[in-house]
């Protein structure tokens, strides 16, 4: 179906007929990518004694999935405007389950990691569809609300990851957090074959490969010289040469994107302030929240000794406040109630609030768990009210017919953000960690293991403890400024936008008077 034939299938109100049972079908594609995010989280302790992962290990197999699908989606949001937003999610759902397969069967941290950026792939493909759809088939007056219930579904991949994994690792090997990926993806699929309407952009365009390639190699490189920094030192060649390639690559994709005549991202998007103000924030929020799961996973098993379904059950109340805000219609209805910019600075204030209670009530070895609860609902109320707004601001400053370009640049950020967040608060927590203990070991549990007696483990177990304190407090003041910075930017365009507004309404009206006389 074209878009086209798709608008004459519209019904009064100007969305799709079958407009929320696509929504259900298209958010269970998604839910199915984002829990892969955040759901190896739990089986950290699992993969450092079964595949002997150290602490890098793991966050490559974090990280594989998140820079190769980052690198990729503005390529395939592009390809899904250009070939079919529906074919493009049929191919990726297929390419999602083979690739969980094959990090299922991995028996190597070598083997999971290429494995995991394989299943990036199929990622890209969808993350850039499922957002892409929505726009297509919902009008301007229930697109808020379908963003809102989008959004819900993306911040429970990633809050309810842990529990999941939680539940499968109480009763199967670590494989199965991949495995039980496939069952969902097949059944996506023929909902998606069945139900999902094809939509394309008329015009189409050339995929921009060579922008792919420069973006990939860029973030690949910074992120690479991030999460190397505290091993080898901030000043060594090991961290300055990927972070200057990675700088160059960034640069040059820049420069491809002003010149080539199909560029995957328009760069003149960043001359629009309501553009620049949701991305800021929108990166911000997964940074926070990307890298407080990863080490809150962490602390609740390694340092304050839960299993990985204690574990799990403990990080819910972040999904649980999320799903209730969104579910019940209060999110939606404090954006259009306040605003966007008045909802993102009440949204990342609570996100910047929730990182600081972890932090100073909840991040401690005494097992204390109020202070983290306080910290989670208030990161969860947060995600809740400020995602959609920031996803509509990004969506509905570009146009229509290049939807796929805008979910790839809304998904690059949500992907770049948590890995950015893995990275960032994991090397701060890493720093803290080595000033205060002198250990070898490349890992938490090998160095709790290789400790002398209860008092060195009790002295790794607070340094550890320290460390994420600070890395929250990090995050925490991010988080806050960053929201600050982005309500502004996006205060300034609804007004440079209603000056142009009310310009034109001026001059229709001359040109009407004018006509008259």
């Amino acid at each position: 179906m074209t878009a086209t034939t798709a608008a004459t299938e519209r019904t009064a109100t100007g969305g799709h007929p079958q407009r929320w049972l696509i929504l259900g079908v298209i958010c269970l594609a998604q839910l199915t990518v984002l829990l892969d995010n955040t759901v190896l989280s739990v089986a950290i302790p699992s993969l450092t004694s079964e595949l002997h992962a150290t602490t890098t290990d793991i966050q490559w197999m974090i990280n594989a999935y998140s820079l190769v699908q980052s690198g990729l989606l503005l390529s395939a949001g592009n390809a899904a405007d250009r070939y079919g937003r529906k074919k493009l999610l049929a191919i990726g759902l297929a390419l999602f389950g083979i690739g969980s397969l094959a990090a299922g069967l991995a028996d190597s941290t070598a083997q999971l990691i290429a494995a995991r950026a394989g299943m990036g792939v199929g990622g890209a493909l969808l993350m850039t569809t499922t957002l892409a759809v929505v726009m297509q088939i919902f009008d301007d007056s229930e697109r808020v609300k379908a963003i809102a219930l989008w959004s819900t579904v993306a911040s429970l991949g990633f809050a309810g990851g842990p529990l999941i994994g939680g539940v499968i690792l109480n009763h199967f090997w670590w494989g199965m957090i991949f495995l039980i990926n496939i069952p969902v993806a097949v059944v996506a699929l023929v909902a998606v074959l069945k139900l999902v309407p094809e939509s394309k952009n008329p015009q189409g365009e050339r995929p921009d490969l060579l922008g792919a390639l420069l973006s990939t190699i860029g973030m690949t490189a910074v992120v690479y010289a991030i999460i190397s920094g505290p091993e080898h030192g901030w000043v060594s060649a090991q961290v300055l040469v990927p972070a200057a390639i990675g700088l160059l690559g960034l640069g040059a994709f820049a420069l491809w994107e002003l010149h080539t005549p199909y560029p995957m991202l328009d760069m003149h998007f960043f001359r629009n302030q309501k553009f620049i103000g949701a991305i800021g924030g929108s990166i911000l929020v997964v940074f926070g929240m990307g890298g407080s799961l990863f080490l809150l996973t962490q602390h609740l098993q390694f340092v304050l000794g839960y299993e990985p379904l204690e574990a799990g059950l403990r990080m819910a109340p972040l999904a649980l406040t999320i799903v209730g805000l969104n579910l019940t219609g209060i999110g939606p209805k404090i954006v259009m109630k306040l605003g966007t910019p008045p909802t993102v600075v009440l949204g990342m204030t609570l996100v910047a609030a929730g990182l600081t209670s972890i932090s100073l009530l909840g991040g401690g070895t005494d097992g204390s768990y109020a202070g983290m609860l306080l910290g989670l609902v208030l990161m969860g109320g947060g995600i809740a009210v400020s995602s959609p707004a920031m996803a509509n601001a990004i969506m509905s400053s570009i146009p229509p017919e290049k939807a796929g370009v805008g979910a790839g640049i809304n998904g690059t950020l949500a992907e770049f953000g948590n890995g950015l967040g893995v990275a960032v608060l994991g090397a701060v927590l890493n720093a803290r960690f080595a000033a205060l203990v002198a250990v070898t070991a490349t890992s938490l549990p090998a160095a709790l293991a290789a400790a002398g007696g209860e008092a060195e483990r009790q002295e790794i177990s607070d340094a550890f403890a320290s460390g994420l304190q600070t890395s929250q407090l990090v995050g925490a003041a991010a988080v806050f400024v960053g929201g600050l910075v982005a309500a502004a930017l996006l205060r300034r365009a609804e007004r440079t936008e209603a000056r142009a507004a009310k310009q034109q309404a001026e001059q229709q009206a001359e040109q009407t008077e004018n006509a008259a006389a």
